[in-house]
């Protein structure tokens, strides 16, 4: 069997079960020469927000933000491993002193600095446990802090990776026999901070490092069987997609498929490593495979929907056309205050785009824009998206929905709804 890259997201490591589950499926599938990339436990980047948050907000709360966090990650260790005086306590210890100390000294007032120097803590930790947990069990492994090899920009939250420097690192450095455990969605600056590539930037890891290194495949291992048609929790009869092709899958993560990475697919695709994505339940199960030039097997209608999204409607002043000139304009605000956009539509003199506001800049942007245009905003919309349509998928979408906006192409039907 070649050099191989598993990914393990959050769900799969949200508990010390899940972190033996995790070695069964390594054991499972004679993975004995791969790179094992791990995000942090759970729901844990979730809680470091929480953490960042507090920092900005009150001092008094860093405490009673961070406790928690602690407690969480020791607690997983004190199940996995019998022998509390492993050294494994210790290496934990050292992280939380360091995010400690971190958040005791820092003088930066950069939310998005701030947030990178502590969220990375989530990936170390679990990296920290799952590797020690694997030694122990005879998983023979070493453990990497990918920060040293992956670099990127100064963009922090979403850092854009410098890949000549990123391959000459992880080349030198990641040997291809044997099991090396890795974090994923972290990296760092040339001036050795922190850096995160983006919400769910784990996946993206994977493949930066499948391409680096020149990887014979990528698995994702998920809590669901494989890539389906629609999330379960929201649409009914979802069905598996056995084979997709990398367009398809780049097509489905750009409207916000949550399977896969939008960033994901670009390397993988450069150098036609194909992607599994596979359930951690059942790891002998064939998945998904996403390959080149593979039609959507079987074709069926695809639904994806984003939730809290915001619509803003925009018309001139004085009634004149929404021209090149001012759709430009819209579009390099949207850019400085990072809004990511969904949707746009535009007529003669009106112009919707749908957006995602991570960044909080919402307030900022449309302050700006109402200078020069009437602004009407719909915040908390969801977007909803439908590939491969059929008239009767499209009308249950519509069924029993405020509709604002639709917007229908030749493989896609969109609809935005209160």
């Amino acid at each position: 069997m070649g050099f191989k890259v598993y990914k393990f997201g959050g769900a799969s490591v949200k508990d010390a079960e899940g972190v033996r589950n995790v070695a069964h499926v390594i054991r499972e599938t004679g993975a004995t020469d791969a790179v094992v990339v791990v995000s942090a436990m759970g729901k844990m980047t979730n809680a470091f927000e929480e953490l960042v948050d507090a920092y900005f907000s009150r001092e008094d709360r860093i405490t009673d933000a961070l406790e928690p966090l602690i407690s969480f990650h020791l607690n997983i260790a004190k199940d996995l491993f019998e022998n509390t005086s492993h050294s494994v306590f210790k290496e934990l210890n050292l992280l939380f002193n360091e995010l400690t100390d971190f958040l005791k000294r820092n003088k930066s007032p950069d939310y998005d600095f701030v947030y990178d120097q502590v969220v990375v803590y989530g990936e170390l930790l679990s990296t920290t446990i799952v590797s020690a947990y694997f030694n122990v069990i005879s998983l023979v492994n070493t453990w990497h802090d990918v920060r040293r090899y992956i670099k990127t920009n100064t963009r922090y939250r979403e850092g854009k990776v410098d890949w000549e420097i990123t391959m000459r690192n992880l080349s030198r450095n990641i040997p291809k026999q044997g099991l090396q455990v890795t974090q994923g969605f972290i990296a760092s600056d040339p001036n050795g901070f922190s850096t995160t590539l983006g919400r769910e930037g784990s996946d993206y890891t994977a493949a930066i490092i499948a391409y680096c290194l020149n990887a014979e495949s990528v698995t994702i291992w998920k809590d669901v069987p494989g890539v389906l048609s629609g999330d379960p929790r929201y649409f009914k009869n979802t069905v598996l997609l056995n084979t997709i092709s990398y367009t398809e899958a780049v097509e489905l993560a750009f409207y916000g498929a949550s399977v896969i990475h939008p960033k994901t697919l670009q390397p993988l695709q450069r150098k036609e490593i194909p992607l599994l994505v596979k359930s951690f339940a059942n790891p002998t199960a064939s998945g998904t495979q996403v390959c080149l030039g593979e039609p959507i097997n079987p074709l069926v209608p695809c639904y994806i929907l984003k939730r809290q999204q915001i619509l803003l409607s925009l018309s001139s002043l004085d009634f004149s056309f929404m021209d090149e000139e001012n759709i430009g304009e819209i579009f390099k605000l949207l850019g400085y205050y990072k809004l990511k956009v969904d949707l746009i539509q535009n007529s003669a003199i009106s112009f919707s785009v749908c957006v995602e506001d991570k960044y909080r800049n919402l307030e900022k942007l449309v302050a700006r824009l109402k200078a020069d245009y009437k602004v009407t905003v719909y915040e908390q919309v969801s977007l909803y998206t439908l590939r491969h349509p059929n008239q009767a998928a499209v009308s249950q979408l519509e069924e029993n929905k405020e509709i604002l906006l639709k917007q229908v192409t030749q493989n896609t039907v969109q609809l935005v709804s209160l």
